[in-house]
């Protein structure tokens, strides 16, 4: 299912049209067109993983990272995975209409506040096919149109993504222009997607720091930032050496190439000779390269010194830094210096310093005692996740339908005039 306009201002325009007839279908009406697109998705397997592999050939063949091919890549289990997800969206309580606040004013005038949705949302991305999908379908549960670009990486995976919700779409009888790809524009789809304001209402970039930063800094239209994971793990006095060792690990390794895998792990002092040993064991024994400073480097064998850069660095690989500091408030120092505000884990028996570590670390989302791999939409039950915002103003932490959602007032009367 193609689209007839021929530039990008033409399809984001297309996009705002849809949005209109879009914010007006029922719960049921887009529970419907998603279980329909989940089922597209399923019939056109075949063609997306064969459309996967052209993507995956030429990022090996440019030198795509193995964590840039690891995002990148839809084999069929994952495929089956994303139809699933629109499936789960699907059957989460509509976001629009819900009754946010509601007051009568004293001349009798009643005001409702209610959810609504945003319009059209924006996405810029790389190597995320999954996003395609992710935003997609939380975007219509939503009510809202949705235009994507998604870099040159996955563009035959993009479009064989879009032309099958698309053609979903178009066959339960709504408007397919509320899905666009602004990807075979290049750049240039890129930059009056960056520029589109009054187009588009909102724009969700996710990738790399540096993408992310280009977005906030060129965009014309809003941006919910969604930042770079240098995401970070204490281990306290009290930290039990099972819960260090496993937290870690799973952190770690589960996958690697996300931003909420850990990439520092901070051991204070008093509990480094116990737990970095054992620890530095664990990870190396999975592949794990461990990065430490020089007393890390001293407890443990096959460490590689750590440089000051490694304090700062999103590895999306099995690497990862260790430093021993000297306290809690030394591993607290370090986050506010080095963290991205993206997630944050210690690992405890002392109440006090759970409870301490859970009220001063500003990041979006801060745990004691748990994997940071917890960070994600679909663990914290919102089915797949838009992104996960390391901003502070609308939407903070992992994004799930209510943040792609904005507000209204409504006032009823019967004739009130202000005096």
């Amino acid at each position: 299912m193609t689209t007839t306009a021929t530039t990008a201002r033409e399809r984001m325009l297309l996009a705002k049209e849809a949005s209109r007839s879009v914010g007006l279908l029922s719960d049921a009406r887009k529970s419907e067109a998603l279980r329909a697109i989940a089922a597209a998705i399923e019939q056109a397997a075949p063609a997306i993983v064969a459309a996967n592999a052209e993507d995956l050939e030429r990022g090996r063949a440019t030198g795509l990272s193995e964590a840039l091919q690891d995002r990148l890549r839809l084999d069929d289990p994952r495929v089956s995975a994303l139809a699933a997800a629109v499936r789960d969206i699907a059957a989460l309580p509509d976001p629009v209409g819900r009754v946010l606040d509601e007051r009568t004013l004293d001349n009798g005038v009643a005001l409702t506040k209610v959810a609504v949705p945003f319009g059209v949302v924006g996405s810029i991305y790389a190597a995320r096919p999954t996003v395609t999908v992710d935003i997609a379908a939380r975007a219509l549960r939503s009510g809202t149109a949705f235009v994507l670009r998604g870099g040159s990486a996955a563009e035959r995976t993009n479009a064989a993504l879009v032309r099958a919700m698309r053609g979903a779409l178009a066959d339960q009888g709504i408007d397919p222009e509320a899905i666009q790809t602004v990807d075979d524009f290049g750049r240039e789809g890129a930059r009056e997607l960056m520029q589109a304001r009054g187009v588009v209402d909102v724009l969700v970039p996710r990738g790399s720091a540096q993408l992310i930063e280009t977005v906030v800094t060129e965009s014309s239209v809003p941006v919910i930032e969604t930042g770079a994971g240098v995401v970070h793990i204490v281990l306290d006095e009290s930290a039990p050496l099972e819960w260090a060792r496993e937290i870690v690990v799973n952190a770690k390794v589960q996958r690697p190439s996300v931003c909420n895998s850990v990439e520092t792990v901070l051991v204070v002092a008093d509990a480094a000779p116990r737990l970095v040993p054992p620890v530095v064991e664990a990870l190396r024994a999975r592949g794990v390269t461990v990065h430490g400073d020089a007393t890390v480097e001293s407890l443990a064998d096959g460490v590689v010194p750590a440089t000051e850069e490694d304090w700062a660095t999103e590895y999306l690989s099995l690497d990862i830094a260790m430093r021993v500091v000297d306290d809690l408030d030394d591993a607290l120092d370090h986050i506010r210096r080095y963290s991205t505000h993206h997630t944050e884990s210690i690992i405890t028996q002392d109440q006090a310093h759970a409870e301490r570590f859970l009220a001063e670390v500003d990041s979006a989302v801060v745990m004691a005692n748990a994997s940071t791999r917890f960070t994600d939409g679909g663990e914290f039950g919102f089915g797949a996740e838009v992104g996960i915002s390391t901003q502070k103003l609308h939407a903070r932490g992992p994004m799930g339908l209510t943040e792609l959602t904005s507000t209204k007032w409504l006032a009823r009367g019967v004739g009130q005039v202000r005096a």
